[in-house]
């Protein structure tokens, strides 16, 4: 593969108004993220006002990551198909009204169905939003952009926290789900202003609808099999008999993908190491932090007996370190290179953890909770720059797609094994099992920071210049 300049398009990379497009894309991309760790704490009241079992209210989160991992590479493709701007207005419509619909649930079906349909509507607008900001940003602003993208996914998972226990505690557990709509509809007239007219690059292919098929039930398969593997144990038939049934089903979307006219992706891209690297670091970076959140909530909250609200507080430093971590990285990858920022920022996050792990108290966990959030903010910038730099036009929305969907791979990997690490601790049997699920971290981070000297590409991208890799 050689590298080449591909012009910008002057309308999109010259337009004073892009700078407005990324705060409005970054806060529909906000709510989504928002929307995996905020339900976390209203579920104890949710399950109380609807009379729902554990195993019900665990579908409650789950049905959302499975919609929205299992289409994002459909979402992603669909960009590309149909033009970015289509698919980001549809799919935040329907993650509005989807959220609408959530909140007048009054029983199991409406409830979980209506987490379906904001999965789906995630799935469509992370991908296609992401695309449309690597094709109006370029060079040095584009780190910056992607730092900010990055920032405001770490932290919204953090502030997810936060925003759950005040409005579990003020207004009531619906509003967890209400508050998307007048901000949904409000960015929805916004964007549908601002965001350019655009022909979609393959306007004559059709798609590949068997192949998104396949790969939607395989990625599916994969996460329901990562987030049960906690509960029914990592050998178990059931558990080692789905992960084999999803890489079957890869298998055979593979093999599609050869064969016919039109497909999904070409599956080269994920041969490139730039591809490569960025999806093994947004893998571990996302799993590291929802296992650093999932531990660090129920360590507050059962352990020590706080309140929602006061958890909820307790994660606004987390919050705030994940986006100046994030922030910091956008600011100096480009000139010292994805590699160096990945490498620093794990480092950074086994060192964070590391503290929690071995020093107990509340005080001392959120300061190292904080500490490896903001190393886990930087990874996410490395994650996003390492994996788009290198893609042509065409392709930034099946990149993205691949980026979202390992981006909710490594959500449900990692509640999965500190779940399983730490489940004494977890059912109210003493704090030895948080110590054990923090020390874990520390080690995937600390591990991962060697790998990612060998799997991240040091290239540095020119000043001013977006390369491709074709």
């Amino acid at each position: 593969m050689t590298a080449q300049a591909v012009d910008q398009p002057e309308n999109t990379a010259t337009d004073p108004r892009r700078w407005r497009m990324l705060a409005l894309l970054g806060v529909a991309q906000f709510m989504l993220i928002l929307d995996v760790t905020v339900v976390a704490i209203a579920l104890p009241h949710i399950g109380a006002d609807l009379g729902l079992q554990r195993d019900t209210l665990t579908w409650v989160v789950s049905a959302y990551t499975l919609m929205f991992g299992g289409l994002m590479l459909l979402g992603g493709r669909a960009a590309d198909l149909f033009g970015s701007r289509r698919v980001v207005l549809l799919g935040l419509l329907v993650f509005t009204v989807a959220s609408l619909v959530t909140g007048l649930a009054a029983g199991a079906a409406v409830l979980i169905g209506g987490r379906v349909a904001q999965g789906v509507g995630a799935a469509m607008l992370s991908p296609a939003a992401l695309s449309v900001v690597t094709r109006i940003f370029h060079g040095d602003e584009r780190n910056k952009a992607l730092g900010i993208w990055s920032a405001l996914g770490g932290g919204g998972s953090a502030i997810g926290v936060l925003l759950g226990g005040v409005l579990t505690a003020g207004p009531g557990w619906q509003w967890v789900f209400y508050i998307n709509v007048p901000i949904g509809l409000i960015v929805l007239v916004a964007l549908a202003r601002m965001l350019p007219a655009e022909l979609p690059h393959a306007a004559r292919a059709r798609l590949d609808v068997p192949g998104a098929i396949l790969v939607t039930a395989a990625t599916g398969t994969a996460i329901y099999a990562l987030i049960n593997a906690g509960d029914r144990g990592w050998l178990t038939a059931t558990s080692l008999g789905t992960l084999a049934g999803a890489v079957v089903l890869y298998v055979l979307f593979a093999v599609l993908q050869r064969t016919v006219r039109s497909p999904l992706m070409d599956l080269r891209i994920l041969a490139r190491r730039s591809v490569a690297g960025g999806t093994f670091l947004i893998l571990v970076a996302t799993a590291l932090m929802i296992a650093v959140f999932f531990l660090g909530s129920f360590y507050l909250q059962h352990h020590r007996g706080y309140g929602a609200l006061r958890t909820g507080l307790l994660f606004l430093p987390v919050a705030v370190a994940t986006i100046i971590g994030a922030q910091v990285a956008g600011g100096v990858v480009g000139r010292l290179g994805a590699r160096y920022v990945a490498v620093t920022g794990l480092a950074i996050a086994a060192l964070g953890t590391a503290v929690a792990a071995f020093w107990a108290g509340p005080a001392v966990v959120v300061t190292g909770i904080s500490v490896g959030a903001a190393g886990i903010g930087a990874a996410f910038v490395a994650a996003s720059t390492t994996a788009l730099g290198q893609v042509a036009q065409h392709e930034a929305g099946i990149a993205s797609g691949i980026l979202s969907t390992f981006h909710e791979f490594g959500a449900a990997l990692g509640v999965a094994v500190v779940s399983s690490i730490a489940a004494a601790s977890i059912s109210g049997s003493g704090s030895i099992g948080f110590a054990r699920g923090f020390t874990f971290a520390a080690i995937v981070a600390a591990a991962s920071a060697v790998l990612a000297l060998l799997v991240v590409p040091a290239v540095k991208p020119p000043a001013g210049v977006q390369a491709h890799a074709h």
